[in-house]
């Protein structure tokens, strides 16, 4: 019964890494944050109920460990590694797939915090709109609006017809 679950939590780890990369929009951070959840989920398998959804339960917990780091975070003072003010002499890529898709990614990161996650859980994860309620505890109907909420921001941003939070028109 424990291989069982085991295996049913092993399935499920690139996807956690996936979601978690996309939350925290550092890998390290987001390998550290799947590994919390994991712990987790191990030190409390005994309240998974069989039957139900591993993958729901596997997210919800994620989320709820960032959302906590995300709150504690808030209330600490932001550091910055001195390697990170280094600049290289690389140059941006040039191919349009490229471009296209840091610009998806950066319009992404423009959403409010709750439209992204909603359209990570849905559009990258695949989760459907029940099992995302869940995760986000939330009402199905609240995902909804939220979900279209995005999709329509993200056209807006990428069409250049929306300019991002704090930049001034022209």
């Amino acid at each position: 019964m424990l291989a069982g679950r085991s295996k049913l939590i092993e399935e499920q780890i690139p996807r956690l890494r996936r979601y978690a990369r996309a939350l925290t929009r550092d890998p390290v951070a987001a390998d550290d944050l799947v590994q919390d959840a994991l712990e987790r989920a191990w030190s409390r398998l005994h309240l998974w109920r069989s039957g139900t959804n591993m993958r729901a339960w596997l997210f919800t917990i994620l989320h709820n460990i960032h959302a906590n780091q995300v709150r504690a975070a808030s209330i600490r003072p932001q550091l910055t590694a001195l390697a990170d003010w280094e600049t290289s002499g690389s140059q941006a890529p040039s191919q349009e797939d490229r471009i296209m898709v840091r610009s998806l990614a950066q319009s992404i990161d423009l959403l409010p915090e709750e439209q992204r996650v909603v359209l990570l859980l849905v559009g990258l994860e695949e989760l459907t709109y029940e099992e995302a309620s869940k995760v986000l505890d939330v009402p199905i109907g609240t995902v909804m609006s939220r979900l279209s909420r995005a999709r329509e921001k993200l056209r807006r941003l990428m069409a250049g017809t929306e300019a991002p939070i704090g930049a001034k028109k022209t």
